[in-house]
């Protein structure tokens, strides 16, 4: 069961949100005390995180900074702020997507829902895979190769494994941008090719050259 951290400090929405996330069988922990939230999320260790902006003590903006420092928990900003520089300030902070009150429950719901397919479908924390002695971490979306490592994001870490279990065969774009973005259609295109080539740096610094390889106009592959 996924559990789901609501950091929200009116009680009404709060009730509201977790009564209508329990219906579809999530657990929910709703915060009440909003002077030492990190240390509650630490305790906790939710799978998403519901995140207020306007709270008390500290905003929702200084506890997602202090959340990332620590975590890669999908991250939900809801709130009545609706100009675009606090869109784009919880997107820079890390946040994973906005929803402005008020809001529909069913779309709020869908949202969670779709963070945590994207996030955790993939994930098996008691595999690692292997392939030209790459040796990929599941449980810590970590790379490594003879002794180096290196930290993957979520999108390197989803590519990685998509691609993994396809050896031998070409994987196209539009199967990677279905997988990492669902029906996001605001997506570019060119995002795709930086998040891959990224992947690539990492791989290539660990000492391991052209583990990802294009085929042009088809997509990628790992021979």
């Amino acid at each position: 069961m996924f559990r789901i951290m609501i950091i929200e400090d009116d009680e009404k929405i709060r009730r509201i949100v977790a009564d209508a996330l329990r219906k579809w069988q999530y657990e929910v922990i709703e915060l009440t005390s909003f002077e030492n939230v990190l240390g509650e999320f630490e305790a906790a260790q939710p799978h998403l995180v519901l995140l207020d902006v306007n709270l008390p003590v500290f905003d929702g903006f200084y506890w997602c900074q202090q959340i990332r420092m620590v975590s890669k928990v999908p991250i939900i900003f809801i709130s009545s702020r609706n100009q675009n520089m606090d869109v784009i300030m919880a997107i820079n902070m890390g946040g994973d997507d906005f929803v402005q009150k008020p809001f529909d429950l069913g779309v709020l719901v869908a949202k969670v829902s779709a963070l945590l397919r994207r996030n955790y479908t993939y994930q098996d924390d008691n595999l690692q895979m292997s392939h030209r002695q790459l040796v990929f971490h599941l449980s810590n979306s970590s790379v490594q190769y003879g002794e180096q490592t290196a930290e993957l994001s979520r999108n390197e870490f989803i590519i990685l494994q998509t691609m993994m279990r396809s050896i031998g065969k070409i994987v196209s774009r539009d199967d990677l941008m279905q997988v990492l973005w669902n029906d996001e259609q605001f997506i570019d295109d060119n995002t795709l090719t930086v998040n891959v080539n990224r992947l690539r740096r990492k791989i290539a610094v660990l000492g391991l050259e052209d583990f990802i390889v294009t085929r042009k106009g088809m997509g990628y592959i790992i021979e």
